[in-house]
């Protein structure tokens, strides 16, 4: 692959009216995109002197993406920090990067107005290019290093494998800036000469406003997580005709279910629905699959595929070695999208990084196994539960659970009582929703459940919803099902 800022300031020279991102009412062609990218990156050069990352904090503006380009032209980190991050988290996140530097919308607007001359060019494999920051296992936030060297390896697997039409494609950006899914929308946009089109957050919280937008996007590529999709999908109008040149469905960052995939082969007939797996640690995605009728009955939950060529994904016991094909392990990737470490952490990086036959390894901490050579994901070590005295894996019940026929989507968690696990709850997003009780829903679900599992891991109770709640992210927010679920 081409060097991938060289590529982005040839596509701004040959077709400068192009429209590179769409946000709002505002719009950034590409012209001005590496204009002011240019600017932005000779202004940073003179502002930052000991090669701290600097800090991003902002939403949708078009200023963020000359933010990213700007610091990566400039050979500096960047962090990318949503205004709906609270006051108090960015803060420890600001202290936790170092940054000396915290740029907004406004000021990057002023920084490019002094119209400094871009630095030259020194960027190397090992150079960071941004810093993403996730919760730790004790709520503070860690940022994971993810260097040129990463991201030039999962872009050109994305490329190769996806065939993006050159200058061309309209990607969707669904996530914010902060959660590296909005990696695989914005940066295969930028390498590709594409336009990124983002929903912004009161988009998201006016359903007609977002359907109007995503009908007059033009989209090409859908990037997003499952729980957003399966969102849109209890709309009967989202089909082909809302997204008539609609080509592929990206999905990351959380757990595509059968009947989810099922409608939008449906929907979207002339359209490829594609599965990938992979923690922010190893570059947004590591693994994928094309889901079709076939994936869909041969298995009872959707695979997230084979692993990107030159990485290498073991599944591994709690000595570290090879479990056999078919059984539970470990997930570990191999290969140079894995991150160098986290930021300042050497203690954390220690636990779960390391280098294996000159390649850098990443303990995932996602429990998966390989099936007639493809990867399931079956949830994280972390989720498992206890509850009379078994040990239950909730993603376990939850695949079940989503391959029954009627099932769209399906969540399940442990009830609190007085802090600890009591009892099973699952919430369902049916296909069709018959006309009688949700107490006769849920009868009839734990019957057909109790055909595929151990009665020690049938819910307790059913609720059934059209939408899962989504977190900032896009992604199904547990804790407020958890919270109903033991009745707060």
């Amino acid at each position: 692959m081409a060097d991938l800022l060289d590529t982005i300031d040839a596509t701004g020279h040959l077709y400068p009216g192009r429209i590179a991102h769409v946000s709002g009412a505002e719009t950034l062609t590409w012209g001005n995109l590496v204009r002011r990218s240019d600017a932005l990156a000779g202004g940073l050069s003179r502002m930052t002197t000991r090669g701290a990352p600097v800090v991003l904090r902002g939403h949708k503006e078009p200023e963020m993406l000359i933010g990213f380009l700007g610091c990566a032209k400039a050979g500096i980190s960047y962090v990318p920090i949503d205004d709906s991050v609270p006051e108090a988290r960015a803060k420890r996140i600001i202290a936790a990067a170092g940054a000396e530097l915290v740029l907004t919308p406004t000021s990057i607007r002023r920084l490019e107005e002094e119209q400094h001359a871009p630095p030259a060019r020194s960027a190397h494999a090992s150079t960071p290019l941004y810093v993403m920051f996730t919760s730790g296992s004790t709520g503070e936030p860690k940022g994971v290093v993810i260097t040129r060297g990463c991201l030039d390896a999962f872009l050109g697997w994305m490329l190769q494998e996806q065939q993006f039409a050159p200058h061309e494609e309209v990607f969707l950006n669904q996530a914010i800036f902060s959660f590296d899914l909005s990696v695989m929308d914005t940066w295969c946009s930028l390498a590709t000469g594409g336009t990124v089109v983002s929903l912004r957050s009161d988009d998201l919280a006016d359903f007609k406003k977002m359907f109007a937008v995503l009908q007059g996007s033009a989209l090409t590529t859908w990037v997003s997580t499952p729980a957003f999709a399966q969102l849109c999908l209890a709309e009967p109008h989202f089909t082909s005709a809302m997204l008539p040149r609609i080509r592929r469905f990206l999905f990351c960052g959380d757990v595509l279910a059968p009947g989810v995939a099922r409608q939008l082969i449906e929907r979207f007939p002339s359209a490829q629905v594609w599965n990938t797996y992979g923690p922010t640690e190893a570059t947004v995605a590591t693994s994928s699959v094309r889901v079709d009728e076939q994936i869909i009955e041969s298995y009872p939950q959707v695979p997230v595929g084979v692993a990107m060529l030159g990485t290498q994904i073991n599944i591994e016991d709690e000595r570290g070695q090879p479990v056999p094909p078919g059984e539970r392990g470990e997930i570990v990737i191999v290969g140079p999208n894995v991150s160098t470490g986290y930021l300042g952490r050497e203690d954390l990086t220690q636990r779960v990084f390391s280098r294996r036959n000159g390649e850098r390894a990443y303990r995932t901490g996602d429990i998966g196994s390989v099936q007639d050579g493809l990867l399931f994901f079956h949830g994280r070590m972390d989720s498992q539960v206890k509850i009379a005295g078994y040990r239950i894996e909730l993603g376990d019940i939850e695949s079940h659970l989503a391959s029954l026929p009627n099932v769209r989507a399906a969540v399940v968690v442990a009830a609190l009582r007085d802090g600890r696990p009591d009892s099973l709850h699952a919430f369902v997003c049916l296909v069709e929703r018959p006309a009688v009780s949700e107490l006769e829903i849920g009868r009839v679900l734990r019957l057909e459940l109790a055909a595929l599992t151990p009665a020690y891991m049938l819910p307790r109770k059913f609720h059934v919803l059209e939408a899962f709640p989504l977190t900032e992210n896009g992604k199904t927010d547990r804790q407020e099902l958890t919270r109903r679920a033991s009745g707060e």
